[in-house]
């Protein structure tokens, strides 16, 4: 069989107050598309199907949209868990008769130890769950470490094994060893090596042929020969803005997977330049008008206004930050002393926060402000 390997959609997510649900629905629909273009036989969702767990009911509707045009248009059977981000409850609401199309979705540890059988594989789901969960199903309050308690959990599921099948684990953890570091550096949550208590080791995972990993957004966060982050669907960092970005086939005859890219549309961007070069009319950065882009500023002098001179030119512009700290000569430093202190937030925010004063914002501080100078 093949199998589609994905995760991380995190369905309402926004980037720097920007409204992501068009680019998701894109890539969505570019997922839809590599499914038939490999004609494969299912499809794994790995867990964080939503960003939050109280989702608006806009989401709610995308997502619902989404599973039913897999599993119901496409006849397409998912395997599905609930990630850090989902609400279990919300995800697994009208589990027990989606069964009936090949819509599995399991968002308990309970629910791990009913695998699902397609052709020659079982499949066992478990989804993401905190320590106490486990000592609570196990009766067992010795569970204080999460990689204790998933291998608990695993040892269990082992002995259900068909002896003639294949046997593929779908989960959402951190793994030893893993790294979130992007592809080309950075961090997003991705930014360390993970072990320890929040750490999940490998050897839990010996006995199984195939381990579909959700959780951390950079497929490459750990090199195994039967473990896999699928990585997110979307760029959602700039850490990770270098990153190709797709999905797994899985070949459940020879345990061995391809990677297919899915472009985004529009691209996310990392530019490092000088505040002059970003904005020349005449330069190329190779930031296309409708892509989110942020800057990194060689730039060592204050730039009055400087979100919003850049929002003018790339009205999707995430944020801001700089190579090297701000320079303040002695005249720079005697004009910002004679500047109203709300002049001064105004230019300061920007620059600390990589977004413009909001107007609530300003209303609190102006409020403060008011009040401070009262007691004086």
């Amino acid at each position: 069989m093949r199998i589609l390997h994905t995760a991380d959609w995190h369905i309402g997510k926004q980037l720097a107050g920007f409204d992501l649900l068009d680019v998701q629905r894109r890539s969505f629909a570019k997922l839809r598309q590599v499914a038939k273009d490999n004609q494969v036989d299912a499809m794994i969702i790995a867990g964080d199907v939503y960003d939050r767990s109280l989702a608006s009911e806009r989401v709610v509707g995308t997502v619902n949209k989404m599973l039913r045009t897999l599993n119901l248009d496409d006849k397409l059977p998912l395997l599905v868990i609930s990630g850090n981000h989902d609400s279990g409850p919300r995800l697994a609401t009208g589990h027990e008769w989606f069964k009936a199309t090949g819509l599995h979705v399991n968002t308990t540890i309970a629910g791990a130890f009913q695998p699902v059988t397609i052709g020659d594989t079982q499949f066992f789901l478990l989804p993401y769950f905190e320590p106490r969960q486990a000592q609570v199903y196990f009766e067992d309050d010795s569970l204080r470490r999460i990689g204790d308690a998933v291998t608990r959990t695993v040892h269990a599921m082992e002995e259900l094994f068909a002896p003639d099948k294949h046997h593929v684990l779908v989960s959402h953890f951190f793994v030893a060893g893993s790294s979130h570091v992007g592809e080309n550096g950075g961090a997003s949550e991705t930014s360390v090596s993970v072990g320890g208590l929040d750490a999940v080791p490998v050897s839990a995972f010996d006995a199984f042929d195939y381990v579909a990993l959700g959780h951390l957004h950079n497929r490459n966060a750990i090199q195994n020969d039967h473990i896999q982050y699928a990585g997110s669907l979307v760029k959602y960092d700039v850490s990770e803005t270098n990153m190709l970005k797709g999905c797994y086939i899985l070949d459940t005859e020879t345990m061995t997977r391809e990677f297919v890219q899915i472009p985004q549309t529009p691209e996310f961007r990392h530019v490092t330049d000088s505040f002059a070069h970003i904005m020349d009319p005449d330069r190329d950065l190779g930031v296309a008008p409708d892509d989110f882009v942020q800057f990194t500023l060689t730039d060592t002098e204050i730039i009055p206004d400087l979100m919003n001179r850049l929002r003018a030119r790339y009205p999707h512009c995430t944020g801001v930050d700089r190579q090297t700290q701000v320079n303040l000569d002695q005249e720079m430093h005697a004009q910002i002393q004679d500047l109203d202190p709300m002049a001064l937030l105004t230019d300061f925010y920007p620059e600390a926060t990589g977004a413009p004063l909001s107007a609530g914002s300003r209303q609190w501080a102006e409020a403060t402000l008011q009040e401070v100078r009262g007691a004086e």
